[in-house]
């Protein structure tokens, strides 16, 4: 059965350079109700000022994957990587035995809208790790495109967890989706605009989430853009 967590119920601080909605527990936030969603632990919708962003700091044994909405932001990191991220770009990083890094809105006029997630690994003390792939709005319009996997399968970004990660853009009547077998969980969140699951009307911010077995339908969208993780 479907459940719902609002957009207004989630944790809010506004830093100035940062104004950063937590879904889960994270940082000042805390909501024992609220600490993970089986291995999601951290979904936190960003946006980070022009010429602003998060200073050098470190991470280890957490898959971290960075969506990007719009904008841009670059990022640097122990392990060589230097990169622009762009919408439409997944970046995954594997923080393993530890890894440091900073992301910095390189803007000197526009704010960069992100959602930065953290899953937990399968397995402790791994190497460090990175992978940046784009995938357009084409490749996204009316389904659910795999953007991250176990596999890497269909071209998505790696993550080491029985985690299958989906994006979609819904507009009108376009509509796709998901059997989630018994065993499995999912967690949808409406990244911008609305959209229905089922009988249930999302708005940007919301998150859906149940337990198989389920099929999960995505449709009636209003400029909508959406994550649905399929979960052990």
């Amino acid at each position: 059965m479907l459940q719902v967590r609002r957009s207004a119920e989630r944790g809010y601080f506004d830093h100035g350079w940062l104004k950063s909605y937590h879904t889960f527990s994270f940082g000042e936030y805390y909501d024992p109700r609220w600490g993970e969603y089986g291995v999601l632990r951290v979904i936190n919708d960003d946006r980070v000022a022009p010429g602003q962003g998060f200073g050098k700091h470190g991470h280890r044994d957490m898959e971290i994957v960075t969506y990007i909405l719009a904008g841009e932001l670059q990022h640097r990191d122990s392990m060589g990587n230097g990169s622009i991220i762009r919408a439409g770009d997944v970046q995954r990083m594997s923080a393993g035995t530890g890894v440091t890094h900073s992301e910095f809105n390189p803007s000197a006029a526009q704010p960069v809208h992100l959602l930065q997630i953290w899953i937990q690994p399968e397995a402790q003390r791994m190497p460090p790790g990175y992978e940046q792939k784009n995938f357009s709005a084409a490749d996204k319009r009316g389904r659910l495109r795999l953007i991250a996997s176990h596999d890497g399968a269909d071209g998505s970004v790696v993550v080491h967890q029985d985690t299958r990660v989906y994006a979609g853009l819904f507009d009108g009547a376009e509509r796709a989706e998901l059997e989630l077998p018994a065993g499995r969980r999912a967690w949808l969140q409406v990244a911008r605009g609305a959209v229905s699951v089922g009988e249930t009307r999302l708005e940007a911010g919301d998150g859906a989430y149940s337990g198989g077995p389920e099929r999960l339908s995505v449709h009636a969208g209003a400029d909508a853009e959406v994550l649905l993780f399929d979960l052990p």
